[in-house]
């Protein structure tokens, strides 16, 4: 069985992908509708951590990338433990396999 989400390989008795979170059954709804701070992997240039915050932010990612060299200037470097922490502890985005097709809701 694999996700329908990324394409990861899922044993029977899982719930949720291990790899994204997604629900394997389809009756499940998580109750946070808006955006999911995370890293997106495809969008990193270092740990994803800008790319993450602006997205949560929706704000440009340059942008973010700049506030972030501005208060590692400012702060003298002390931003880079928080930095470091978030690459830690924020959960990875991996973007969907290539060639993965999802359905298409019809018309009516």
């Amino acid at each position: 069985m694999f996700c329908t989400r990324c394409g990861f390989r899922l044993r029977e008795e899982d719930l949720f992908c291990a790899k994204c979170g997604a629900s394997v059954r389809g009756d499940y709804q998580p109750s946070q509708t808006g955006p999911i701070l995370s890293r997106p992997m495809d969008q990193k240039k270092i740990a994803g951590v800008c790319a993450g915050f602006a997205r949560y932010l929706d704000v440009d990612v340059t942008l973010m990338r700049v506030l972030w060299i501005a208060l590692a200037v400012f702060t003298g470097g002390l931003i880079i433990i928080p930095y470091i922490a978030a690459a830690i502890l924020m959960p990875k985005d991996y973007p969907p396999p290539q060639g993965t097709r999802y359905p298409v809701p019809e018309n009516r």
